[in-house]
């Protein structure tokens, strides 16, 4: 495996038209002469303090890429501008010069700390000048910078040139452009010495596709279509060997019988960037779809299909199949259970486990060994779909999924009509659980997905939770349950479309408390409130936890009365303590399935109601009366025609 990037292929993979390089420094350490020295091939006589932009033709270089070379001025006066162009600038070129000890010292105690206070992520180069006139006794360039470069890792590498003797002048900025072009720090930890973890799953998933047999190792025949791929051009058998036998003498595991395995095909890609052959790992990498954070590139995972906002998106059956198929294959034990690692090993693929961090962590049933069944994996990429579908579909696609966009999800009907049509074809359902604090929302969500109440860890922040819940008829459903804090709640509904993505609301109170069910029927009356004033009305249901403790007949009198005022069904009692959940999570979804039903109706929207009725019935006879009119004058024309024909 070997290759350069194509004349014109660096730019366009690594998504740049130019690159800009702002060279800074003390003064008089050879900046402009450098700049001079570059464009003329000469040594300049006669330098301006500052040199205008200077472009490089896109020719110049192999990469095929035009570079913009901007001097400037390290006087005070100058320090905005100098900054605005450091801003600016796709790499920084850092000059000091050979034979002024000083200027040197300069780059730890001023420079490199000035560019990192202005948070800067531009590679840089630093630039020894004036090579002609450094002192002989001088330690080498190696051992000045080494204890620079471990403390500034910033630095993309360090080189020392000579404008009057036209030294290395070229390679100053080829470098600069080469750190822009295929920079060093996403792919390798200099520290460690080793590829870095991002870098080993994009280069893992692309070993993958392109081990048609699926044998674990890539075959002469693979290797050659990689190559042509890559670099569009074929290798020719001696050099396959010759790949192999490198491989095989430092690395015996990388080659098998079946031919390159994927330990040496990483090894291969340290190599190449060890000896700073980073454009060959970059092509590699760009041709598969990735961009500079090795990330598929946003074009490839953009989400063009456009929706309401009371409409979501759901996996399609050939999704569905192709994940059930994804979790048997990393299900190694058999035991119907992704354990933690073997969830990792599905990861290995992705830039990182999109699962690690919240809301996914622990938003669905796991059993005791931690390991995920195959509903509350598939219930996981639902709330994932549900929340980000963008990120979904990028997810799947790491992991192997070879569909289009279009083919993986599904648009849900909006909900409004929904409600007209009194039915719904929805599998997954989002389910709003508010309730004041301590009122049993987060025990609820935690015996949703199996977990004791004692499990819940107290929490300001929105949690969610997620499972499959089988119906009476043997469907089985998605539910999400969505815990709103109660501080978060005037937030929530400040803005006009917050109730659009909820099918059912769930409103919890400690039956114990007076104050909880106060709390609980004033959120109610916002939520419907906001339903009836933005069309995004909601079925909700009333939840009385803790219902096997003394009750507070005063909350249970008056919730029941509000319910029926309200005309949504009674409250419904449960204890988490003794897992008497009295059928909750199918009712919840039973609400969500017939959504023009247990719909609260306010004061405020009764009157509305009554008005439009009122309304309505005075057209109705506004529209009779006129009828009989038209009727009437109808008649007599024709009576009057008759009376003349018989005169």
């Amino acid at each position: 495996m070997a290759g350069a990037t194509s004349p014109a292929a660096a730019a366009n993979l690594a998504g740049k038209s130019g690159v800009r390089v702002v060279v800074i420094g003390d003064p008089g350490t050879g900046k402009s002469s450098l700049i001079v020295a570059l464009a003329t091939e000469q040594f300049p006589e006669n330098v301006p303090k500052v040199m205008p932009p200077t472009r490089l033709p896109a020719d110049f270089f192999p990469d095929r890429v035009p570079i913009t070379i901007i001097d400037t001025s390290s006087s005070p006066e100058q320090k905005p501008k100098l900054i605005a162009e450091c801003q600016a600038a796709d790499a920084v070129v850092l000059t000091y010069a050979c034979d002024r000890p000083a200027t040197l010292e300069r780059l730890s105690s001023f420079w490199l700390p000035e560019l990192r206070r202005l948070q800067l992520k531009t590679p840089v180069i630093v630039v020894g000048c004036k090579l002609d006139l450094r002192d002989e006794q001088q330690v080498s360039l190696e051992q000045v910078m080494a204890p620079i470069m471990q403390s500034f890792r910033e630095i993309e590498t360090c080189i020392e040139c000579s404008a009057l003797r036209q030294i290395q002048v070229p390679e100053v900025f080829y470098y600069a452009q080469k750190a822009v072009l295929h920079p060093t720090a996403p792919l390798f930890d200099q520290e460690a010495q080793s590829l870095k973890p991002r870098c080993v799953r994009a280069l893992k998933r692309i070993f993958i596709l392109c081990d048609s047999d699926k044998d674990g190792a890539l075959s002469d025949v693979e290797l050659n279509e990689f190559q042509v791929r890559c670099f569009s051009a074929p290798l020719q058998p001696t050099e396959i060997s010759g790949v192999k036998r490198v491989v095989q003498e430092k690395m015996p595991e990388g080659v098998n019988d079946n031919g390159l395995t994927l330990t040496g095909f990483l090894f291969l890609h340290a190599l190449f960037i060890e000896k700073g052959r980073l454009e060959t790992t970059w092509t590699v990498l760009r041709k598969f779809g990735y961009d500079n954070d090795i990330k598929l590139r946003d074009e490839l995972i953009a989400m063009p299909i456009r929706r309401a906002p009371d409409q979501t998106l759901e996996l399609t059956g050939e999704v569905v199949d192709f994940l059930r198929g994804i979790f048997n294959m990393f299900d190694i034990d058999n035991d119907g259970a992704l354990l933690p690692t073997e969830l990792e090993d599905l990861f290995s693929t992705a830039p990182e486990n999109p699962w690690s961090s919240d809301p996914y962590k622990d938003c669905a049933e796991k059993n005791v060994l931690g390991g995920l069944s195959l509903e509350g994996f598939l219930s996981k990429w639902a709330l994932m779909t549900l929340l980000d579908p963008t990120n979904s579909y990028a997810n799947l696609v790491y992991v192997g999924y070879p569909g289009e966009f279009s083919s993986a999800f599904t648009v849900t009907r909006k909900r409004r009509v929904d409600r007209k049509k009194q039915q719904t074809q929805r599998n997954v359902f989002q389910c709003y659980v508010f309730g004041a604090r301590g009122s049993g929302k987060t025990s609820l969500l935690q015996s949703f997905i199996g977990r004791q109440p004692s499990d819940a860890l107290p929490s300001n922040t929105e949690r969610f939770a997620t499972n499959s819940v089988e119906l009476p008829d043997g469907t089985r459903k998605t539910l999400i349950l969505r815990e709103i804090p109660e501080g978060d709640v005037r937030s929530l509904l400040s803005d006009k479309e917050s109730l659009a993505p909820c099918d059912v609301a769930v409103f919890v109170y400690d039956s114990c408390d007076e104050y909880s069910w106060h709390r609980a029927r004033d959120l109610l009356v916002q939520v419907a409130t906001h339903g009836e004033n933005t069309g995004y009305e909601v079925p909700c249901l009333i939840v009385a936890s803790k219902d096997d403790l003394d009750q507070c007949p005063q909350a249970l009198q008056e919730s029941t009365r509000v319910s029926q005022d309200m005309g949504i069904e009674t409250p419904i009692p449960i204890s988490v303590r003794l897992r008497d959940l009295n059928n909750i999570f199918c009712r919840v979804v039973h609400a969500a399935q017939q959504p023009h039903l247990s719909i609260p109706e306010t004061e405020a929207g009764k009157t509305r109601r009554q008005y439009r009725q009122l309304l309505n019935r005075s057209l109705m006879v506004v529209s009779v009366g006129a009828a009989v009119a038209v009727v009437g004058v109808a008649a007599y024309r024709v009576y009057a025609a008759r009376k003349n024909s018989s005169s």
